[in-house]
């Protein structure tokens, strides 16, 4: 026999896939016919933690090979290995050769590139980085620049952009009246999704089935068990804090039926990864799955996978993270198209900088500044370089130093309002989610 106590905390504590980290503001069950989800939109970001070497990712094919071989010395991609990406324009790009899985999508005109993007809080040349003109705080430190990519705020920030995306569509009612959050983790607390008055769910990726542990339908006391959890978390104890504890727990187990029901009764033949990366863009196609049953017609996730901090033995160590990152996101894609929703799910990179196009001692690279960066999607103006490649040159017009830290041509902000219009983000709202955009003079990207 089981103390009620130690039961309670038992019951509680075995909620261990999905954590509900938000407040929601109704409890109540979520009525999904209430509303069509026939116009869903999802952005999904997939950040590289420790700075990914863009140089190496998005590569000079047609044009700039030979002064990037030149300067890149014995970390060049060889030129015959490069998997190549023509453009409308006749100039030819390339992918690093471990995007083979993903590689298709190009030809597909389901995935594009976004040349040179970065922190900036207005558009700066050399000449006024050198003369001390106004930049991000604390460029090339992680920690910084990791936030203000999530939060947009190239000076310091509390909110991230995503966030305060669902604050202004929350408070428009695009979701209602589902309370399920807009914004969903599946890596952990995400800056990215923090808005004012909206919080994002949590979700634990990597597991088969989700709720309470060891359910099984088919063992008596194990049901007696699962029903015994749901009095006590419907039981009135007369404590808003408790309460408030117990409507979270419950919700949790309620999604995490919805996405066991889901995978058992309709289960994607889209085989994924096992991998770190792998399992969450897994754990979000569930979600996207049970988007009907959930009452969504908006959300955007997050998604990570680290490693990209590349000082030293940098060829077989990224070469191997960009396998993984390939292979991930071309199973989510496929997904998407199993789904039937591969127009209303756009997916994109961010990173805290890229890496100096010089390379260091030690055979790896040096923070940096602007990157590339990947989208991918059936909704894209896919099979384009967006934005302007740097002049890839030491001591260069784009190079802030002697080592080929580029200076952005393409501020976060245009590269986000761009998704944020497409998402649905009136053109009204967009300076209160970006500040710094009434900077510049482009706004839309033209990618989707």
């Amino acid at each position: 026999m089981t103390s009620r106590r130690n039961f309670l905390r038992f019951g509680c504590c075995s909620v261990s896939t999905l954590t509900v980290a938000s407040q929601f503001s109704r409890m109540g069950m979520i009525n999904a016919l209430a509303q069509s989800t026939g116009d869903y939109k999802a952005l999904v970001c997939v950040f590289l933690f420790g700075g990914n070497d863009a140089n190496n990712m998005v590569l000079p094919y047609s044009t700039q090979y030979s002064q990037y071989a030149g300067v890149r010395g014995t970390l060049a991609i060889p030129q015959g290995t490069i998997l190549q990406c023509p453009t409308s324009s006749g100039v030819v790009y390339g992918l690093h050769p471990s995007f083979a899985s993903l590689h298709p999508l190009w030809a597909q005109k389901r995935l594009a590139a976004v040349a040179n993007v970065g922190m900036l809080v207005r558009p700066t040349t050399r000449q006024q980085y050198l003369s001390g003109g106004q930049v991000p705080s604390n460029l090339f430190s992680h920690s910084d620049q990791t936030s203000q990519w999530q939060t947009g705020m190239p000076l310091g920030g509390t909110t991230g952009w995503g966030g305060r995306i669902a604050d202004k569509l929350t408070q428009y009612g695009i979701n209602q009246p589902s309370s399920f959050p807009l914004g969903v983790s599946v890596s952990g607390g995400a800056l990215l999704l923090n808005g004012v008055t909206t919080k994002p769910a949590t979700v634990n990726p990597g597991q088969t089935s989700t709720g309470l542990e060891g359910t099984n339908p088919a063992n008596a006391a194990m049901v007696a068990r699962d029903v015994s959890v749901q009095e006590l978390l419907e039981m009135d104890s007369g404590m808003a804090l408790v309460q408030a504890a117990s409507a979270n727990t419950k919700e949790g187990i309620r999604i995490a039926q919805l996405i066991n029901q889901a995978t058992t009764s309709n289960p994607l033949a889209t085989a994924f990864p096992t991998t770190g990366l792998g399992n969450q863009m897994a754990q979000i196609a569930r979600l996207i799955q049970v988007r009907g049953q959930l009452g969504m017609r908006r959300q955007i996730f997050f998604a990570s996978m680290g490693g990209f901090d590349t000082h030293s033995n940098q060829l077989p160590d990224h070469a191997n993270l960009l396998t993984q990152l390939s292979d991930a996101l071309a199973a989510f894609q496929n997904a998407t198209v199993e789904m039937g929703v591969a127009n209303q799910v756009t997916t994109f990179t961010e990173s805290e900088f890229s890496r100096t196009f010089q390379p260091s001692q030690g055979a790896g690279t040096d923070h940096a500044w602007g990157g590339h960066h990947l989208l991918m999607g059936a909704a894209l103006k896919g099979g384009e370089m967006y934005g302007t490649f740097p002049t890839l040159a030491l001591q260069g017009p784009d190079d802030s130093g002697n080592r080929g830290n580029w200076i952005p041509t393409t501020p976060l902000d245009v590269y986000g309002a761009t998704l944020a219009q497409w998402f649905g983000v009136p053109q009204s709202d967009l300076l209160s989610v970006f500040p710094n955009l009434a900077n510049f003079t482009t706004q839309n990207l033209g990618f989707l």
